[in-house]
């Protein structure tokens, strides 16, 4: 047989939020953690597409079977194949030859993150999947799921970008962002996942004022955040940004909803209201971990864990099991 590979990033926005669909300069963080494909071929008379998805913990979470002429379903026709089959018809859309050969192929997806935790399962396909077609990522994704671009710029980068979407298509450039102050961020996930094409169907229907002045000030403090070299400036950034996005959307800011007497600063990053969000500490890890486990939020990442290289998704989840029966056991 013969197999093909393909890998994408995961994505966090750090700056820009909602207003990058409209250029906004953001500054996107791709995670350590992706998603893998591999694709494999076998001669066939009759060919067919099998697709297995595998989570994190190597268990198949999703399983189809598609036809090759018009990628009818022909076994699972579930939420999840009825979406797929959209992306593998925008596909070939953009590339009349893609799977014409008379060949079974077999695809499985691997995801190095919980599905639930929103760091881009669907863009690291989407980016994938246009790989392995030899078309666009950009124009599969406007054309399925819409979208800034963002993600997908991050699932082929190697590190943090600033990122901005034009009237002539996504532009970003690769930046240096490793702060001196990368042990005192964290993230933490809020235990829920945003679904981030209702938030942005939500977003575009707003009549937001003033929304040229806005992403102008935004523009200035993503600029500032990347620059800064010392955590108060950091979280004097994160206080303005939030504020100014909760302002324009006439939301609350989640430090307000979620966590009112926290020492430190909190953003939300991306869709308000679900994922993750950025946090500051000055204290100690053990005191910041007992904080957010005690409030309700047991999954709490460091910097490292997220941003940079060799992150170990079993000795995470071990080490965080066992501050939180800790925590527990202290409370």
């Amino acid at each position: 047989m013969n197999s093909q590979y393909y890998y994408g990033h995961g994505k966090l926005l750090l700056t820009g939020e909602y207003f990058v669909l409209d250029g906004a300069h953001s500054l996107a963080l791709p995670t350590k953690m992706g998603q893998k494909m591999n694709v494999t071929y076998k001669r066939s008379s009759s060919p067919k597409l099998f697709w297995k998805g595998v989570d994190v913990n190597n268990e198949v979470w999703f399983q189809c079977t598609f036809e090759l002429w018009h990628f009818n379903i022909v076994e699972n026709d579930s939420e999840a194949a009825v979406i797929l089959q959209k992306i593998l018809r925008q596909a070939r859309k953009q590339n009349i030859h893609f799977l014409r050969d008379e060949m079974d192929v077999y695809v499985e997806t691997s995801l190095e993150f919980p599905l639930e935790w929103g760091l881009g399962s669907s863009s690291t396909l989407l980016y994938n999947i246009a790989q392995w077609a030899y078309i666009s990522p950009f124009e599969l994704q406007d054309k399925t799921f819409d979208g800034s671009g963002y993600d997908i710029a991050c699932a082929q980068s190697m590190g943090p970008i600033i990122y901005s979407k034009t009237s002539k298509g996504p532009t970003w450039k690769s930046v240096s962002f490793s702060p001196l102050f990368k042990e005192n961020l964290y993230f933490v996930y809020l235990n829920q996942k945003q679904n981030s094409r209702k938030a942005i169907a939500h977003y575009n229907s707003m009549n937001i004022e003033n929304k040229h002045e806005i992403i102008k000030k935004l523009n200035v403090i993503t600029k500032n955040i990347h620059e800064s070299i010392d955590l108060k400036e950091f979280e004097d950034c994160l206080y303005e940004h939030e504020t100014i996005i909760s302002q324009a959307l006439d939301l609350p800011r989640v430090k307000d909803t979620h966590f009112a007497n926290y020492w430190g600063a909190v953003k939300s990053l991306g869709a308000w209201g679900g994922d993750f969000v950025l946090v500051t500490s000055d204290r100690s890890i053990e005191e910041t971990r007992k904080y957010f486990m005690e409030s309700g939020f047991p999954t709490i990442l460091t910097y490292e864990d997220m941003i940079t290289e060799n992150f170990d998704f079993d000795n995470f989840m071990k080490n965080n099991k066992e501050a939180n029966n800790h925590a527990q056991a202290t409370q």
